[in-house]
């Protein structure tokens, strides 16, 4: 439970429906919650958007005499399915007016050929230095509520702002890592706009002048079709807002009143705009991804997207096939998954689609939307403001950023390897490319990867193992794989006591877990001797144990030679048994086939 006491306040101002029709009936209980109206169902939800406010509301008149009327006047209307039913169900498909060829819904990704998206993003990335941007607050999530503050990042009269170098070297790390051109001369601007979160009632940015430009990255696409050239427009720094918390609510909707966190106020971000190139939402997942995964090897960034250390805004707009003028652009926020920027983008597409296609382009306008994981659907936050809304002007405090090439070939010879370029070594190992994009996919597992290699393990071998058992135990008990007890070399041990025959993959699977939490420091084939499971590959010893086995069981080896060979799988179970695992699973198969095929 979070201390209210050291929060600052502001009162929530609910918007006005004064004016609007809604229906006799309506039980409009909260602008951003659908009403409980009794029609064919008695849970039937009906909620809709009124382009011109920013808020909602139930336009739905609530009549259980007659069949649904609907009063729009130009609002667009998206349905919840009542409880119990699916989109399949005949009540569904009568009711909802997005049902049949026109699309909409819950998003599915529908393919139009005769429309296109066109797609941005916009993704702000916090860089992982130890104090803010321009103070020397500590930058770390989870404090307690206000209290990294001073007066600099709470804009008090009389401060004045400090460059963190810090941030400058991993945000041209960042650049050059996204082939960007770095400006050796920048400068920073003032963004004026008024918000609860923004104490100073402006963001130190970047505008006209950024750190980085005319970069790209290359994106494997999921589908296995090849790769993709995104375009990196620009790459600037920027300082964080403050955080709201709703009280009341998880959410602006329903809460009483908000309060404001400012410890993540003046936190140092690197806000990379990509080029308008990707045409679907699987594009902009795989490009979303891309930037996370290099931001994550460069160590420039965590990239949580569940804490908000990286925020991803879409910007899409749709247009026919063939033309080059660009449609109505919006913009989509509040994703805190790669998965769900998949299915907003979809949303968006197959709902602007539809639009254009019931002549009701007019309807399409500039503005900001918020994705709504649990109904599957976006829904107009405000409408979007243009660039002339912040009065940029150069930041008076802060003199212009000066970089010399020496500083440049510096960050440079610090370089690490990259996503790209480790995805091609391990293609050279001789790996598919479904176990290089999982291997690469983090860097504490390629890192991990990586040091089972320099042991000496072969690469097949090693992400087997990687990204089988040790991947499941990492999940099971919620491990970063860099926080693993067991080490690499550990692992490389194990695997080549199995190459060698030594010990068998059963006996390797078994012994895992006690890997796994650290035992094994003085060698594994210690430990394997230790507990007697050293494999036995003595042919003496296999065959004395296959005449054990084969003698104590007549009836089924009478059963085998007379033609029922699937039995050969109960005398492997058998001597598996007899040995405690520990047989070599080649040598045991290869005298026991002779044994039951020659007696």
């Amino acid at each position: 439970m979070q201390n209210s006491s050291v929060f600052a306040t502001w009162p929530m101002v609910m918007p006005s429906y004064q004016g609007q029709d809604v229906g006799a009936g309506c039980q409009n209980t909260d602008p951003l919650t659908c009403a409980k109206l009794c029609l064919r169902s008695p849970s039937c939800n009906a909620f809709a958007y009124n382009q011109n406010l920013q808020e909602g509301t139930c336009c739905m008149k609530a009549n259980p005499s007659t069949d649904m009327e609907l009063d729009l006047n130009g609002w667009q209307l998206h349905w919840l399915m009542p409880s119990g039913t699916t989109a399949e169900d005949p009540f569904f498909q009568s009711v909802n007016p997005w049902s049949g060829s026109s699309g909409g819904g819950a998003a599915q990704g529908t393919v139009d050929s005769d429309y296109e998206a066109v797609i941005g993003i916009e993704t702000h990335v916090q860089l992982n230095t130890r104090t803010k941007a321009f103070c020397g607050c500590p930058s770390e999530f989870g404090a307690e509520p206000n209290s990294n503050v001073c007066p600099v990042c709470l804009g008090h009269p009389g401060t004045l702002p400090v460059l963190n170098e810090g941030l400058v070297r991993k945000a041209v790390l960042a650049g050059l890592a996204l082939n960007c051109q770095v400006a050796r001369q920048s400068k920073f601007d003032r963004k004026q706009y008024f918000y609860p979160d923004l104490p100073k009632g402006y963001q130190i940015s970047q505008y006209d002048i950024p750190l980085c430009s005319e970069g790209y990255v290359v994106v494997e696409l999921p589908d296995g079709s090849g790769q993709k050239r995104i375009r990196i427009e620009r790459a600037h720094l920027e300082e964080d807002a403050g955080k709201l918390v709703y009280s009341g609510a998880l959410g602006l909707s329903g809460s009483d009143y908000s309060l404001v966190d400012y410890n993540r106020a003046g936190v140092p971000l690197l806000e990379i705009v990509s080029g308008p190139d990707m045409r679907s939402g699987q594009e902009a997942a795989a490009y979303g991804a891309e930037i996370w995964r290099t931001m994550r090897f460069l160590g420039v960034a965590e990239g949580s997207m569940a804490e908000g250390s990286m925020r991803c805004d879409v910007n899409i707009s749709v247009r026919p096939v063939g033309r080059q003028r660009l449609g109505t652009k919006v913009e989509i926020k509040n994703m805190n998954s790669f998965s769900a920027m998949q299915k907003a983008i979809e949303f968006e597409m197959d709902r602007q689609i539809a639009l254009l296609r019931e002549g009701r382009a007019a309807e399409v306008v500039q503005e900001t939307r918020l994705w709504d994981e649990g109904r599957l659907c976006t829904y107009s936050m405000r409408r979007k403001e243009g660039l002339a809304d912040y009065r940029y002007f150069p930041e008076p405090d802060l003199p212009p950023l000066t970089l010399t090439d020496e500083y440049l070939q510096d960050v440079q010879a610090g370089m690490p390897e990259l996503p790209h370029q480790r995805r091609k070594r391990y293609l050279a190992l001789g790996l598919s490319m479904y176990d290089v994009l999982v291997l690469s996919d983090d860097v504490g597992v390629a890192l991990f990867f990586d040091g089972v290699l320099e042991a000496g393990a072969p690469a097949k071998p090693a992400a087997n193992w990687v990204m089988g058992d040790v991947m499941a135990y990492c999940k099971e008990q919620r491990l970063s794989m860099d926080a693993l007890a067991m080490k690499p070399a550990t692992l490389a041990e194990m695997i080549a006591l199995i190459e060698n025959g030594t010990i068998s993959g059963k006996i390797g699977k078994d012994l895992l877990p006690d890997l796994l939490k650290g035992d094994g420091a003085n060698g594994v084939r210690t430990l394997v001797e230790s507990k007697g499971l050293i494999q036995i590959s003595d042919p003496s010893e296999l065959a004395a144990m296959v005449d054990r086995v084969l003698a104590a069981n007549p009836k089924q080896l009478e059963q085998y030679r007379a033609g029922k060979t699937k039995l050969q799988g109960y005398f492997v179970g058998q001597l598996m048994k007899e040995s405690k695992g520990r047989a070599n699973p080649t040598e045991l198969n290869k005298i026991l086939m002779e044994r039951l095929n020659h007696g």
